[in-house]
């Protein structure tokens, strides 16, 4: 039957569609953002306050914070839609308690019955997918360095440029390239662990000789033996423990790094996982357990936090956004990501109703990044916006690589719907960069809150950590509370509004990396300027309501 609507109802409609159109289509504006005699903060600051830092206010509370409270009451009595965040991380503790009722679920999937329920390629996908395999273990993996290294070497280990063929010559380049590489990077690693198993030899002698699997200074100081070399490792012992060392404090460390896979060339870290990681085709692998190891995984429990923590329930911590919930995509192990994990883990929270996603992890190569600008593209046509931290090892990645990134060349951008994050402290003054953090005049959009962040850890806990990785969910949860509160608006334009709303800064300030090096803030990122809440609030309402 051909339904014919009343004309006021078209016509209504009609309205309403052109201007959500006409929204879309929007520039957006620029925005002055100075705060007029902002000062550096002086004197001490409560334990309390300095776990909230990242949501101060600069003109009222002199710490360049985001000004979350002013958002908030800008935006209060207003209707705000559910925003579901993807967090492409590490496992994520789902079950903590400032996390579980801000939960995505699939209400289409029935959980445990072995079924693809709603026929998405993904069995029992109740609260996100696990791209690392297991259930509830670790995910150690290479550096990708080590990976490109230890593949290359099966073919030309102990050929030289004279005995390979001129059609592998080009391979055999690449080859000395990442020899080259991966022995720079591995060298004070494997300095480290001969070091280290060195340590661990000398207390497995003198315990052995003491009789005992647990040692004291007084202990050690009592012994005595005839023996010149373990009398040695004795005082060797001696010295340590002086300098507050324990042998619980040693084996605790040692066993980290021997669990270490960054640098063993012959690791398998896709053995539990039992896909090809080399095709981009091989889809069927995975599991819907997202929590991973709450005893060695906390990064992704920790950005998850920073993102949405329940505002509402009186526990330890708010996040920035609240009405949004969490995506949980494990897809980042303890070592570096794979490149089709990252496009297919984009690909699966777009498909699954993300408006934004998070993407706190990077390296330094990529032999795939044709499949994550592809996922990039395919997030950006399905406006979605993708915020990335720009990575901690103090550089300028206009100059030095950091994938994934949205641009192929350093220069032009492949899409408009990537935000990526530079990490700043609590000190409004040349400290104010981490001195970690990446930069770049090219390549890093924004800075924002990433030193000293509090935030969930597994099982119930709270920590404090560093890093562009705390960085990126403070925008991420900014980015959430704009799309809650101004659907209309694109993820180009919610990228734009974020840039352009944040708090100017006019000052020089050491560069990260550089020893004592000054330059004006406005030259670390595009925008020059730090992530500002309320500002971005008020910018996208300007564009809505046209105020």
């Amino acid at each position: 039957m051909r339904i014919l609507k009343p004309m006021y109802v078209v016509a209504i409609a009609a309205i309403t569609l052109s201007s959500c159109s006409s929204i879309k289509n929007m520039a957006v504006p620029t925005m002055d953002t100075a705060v007029a005699n902002a000062t550096a903060k002086k004197g001490t600051i409560s334990d309390e306050d300095f776990n909230h830092w990242a949501h101060a206010d600069l003109a009222s509370d002199s710490i360049p914070g985001m000004s979350l409270e002013k958002a908030y009451k800008f935006v209060e009595g207003k209707e705000s839609t559910t925003v579901v965040v993807g967090v492409i991380d590490s496992g994520i503790d789902i079950e903590h308690e400032d996390l579980k009722d801000v939960l995505w679920v699939n209400s289409k999937e029935i959980p445990g019955n072995g079924i693809d329920d709603d026929k998405n390629g993904y069995v029992d996908d109740v609260y996100g997918w696990n791209f690392l395999g297991g259930y509830g273990v670790a995910a150690p993996e290479q550096l990708e360095i080590t990976r490109l290294y230890a593949k290359s070497k099966a073919k030309f280990e102990g050929k030289t440029a004279e005995t390979v063929s001129a059609e592998d010559k080009a391979d055999f380049e690449l080859f000395k390239k990442y020899e080259k590489a991966y022995n720079a990077s591995a060298g004070s690693h494997i300095a480290t662990m001969e070091r280290l198993n060195q340590i661990n030899d000398t207390f497995e002698n003198v315990m052995k000789a003491m009789g005992t699997d647990s040692i004291s200074l007084e202990a050690l100081k009592a012994f005595k033996s005839d023996d010149v070399a373990l009398s040695g490792q004795v005082a060797g012992l001696i010295a340590l423990y002086e300098r507050g060392a324990t042998y619980e404090d040693f084996k605790e460390y040692y066993d980290s790094q021997a669990e270490n896979k960054s640098y063993d060339l012959e690791y398998d870290g896709r053995a539990i996982v039992g896909d090809d990681p080399e095709d981009i085709t091989n889809l069927n692998y995975g599991n819907g357990a997202v929590i991973g190891s709450k005893e060695i995984e906390s990064h992704g429990t920790h950005v998850s936090g920073i993102i949405l923590a329940n505002r509402t329930n009186n526990l330890g911590m708010k996040g920035v956004a609240d009405n949004a919930v969490l995506m949980s995509v494990r897809a980042v192990p303890d070592g570096d990501e794979r490149d089709k994990d990252v496009a297919l883990a984009i690909r699966y929270a777009v498909d699954n109703g993300a408006k934004v996603i998070n993407m706190s992890f990077g390296k330094s190569w990529s032999p795939n990044p044709e499949w994550v600008f592809e996922a990039f593209k395919y997030a950006e046509k399905n406006d979605v916006l993708l915020v990335h931290a720009a990575g901690n090892d103090g550089k300028d990645i206009d100059v030095s690589e950091n994938w994934p990134n949205d641009t192929a060349d350093k220069i032009n951008e492949l899409c408009d719907n990537v935000l990526t994050v530079g990490a700043m402290s609590s000190n409004y003054d040349e400290n104010m960069p981490a001195t970690f953090s990446n930069y770049g005049k090219i390549n890093v959009d924004v800075f924002a809150p990433g030193v000293q962040i509090y935030s969930t850890i597994p099982n119930n806990e709270y920590a404090k950590y560093n890093g562009t990785s705390m960085a990126s969910p403070e925008v991420a949860g900014v980015a959430a509370l704009v799309r809650s509160y101004y659907p209309e608006l694109s993820a180009s334009q919610v990228k734009h509004i974020i840039m352009n709303s944040g708090i100017e800064v006019d000052m020089d300030v050491l560069i990260p990396g550089k020893e004592g090096e000054k330059a004006n803030f406005s030259t670390l990122s595009v925008s020059g300027k730090v992530l500002n809440a309320y500002n971005a609030l008020l910018l996208a309402d300007k564009m809505v309501n046209k105020k």
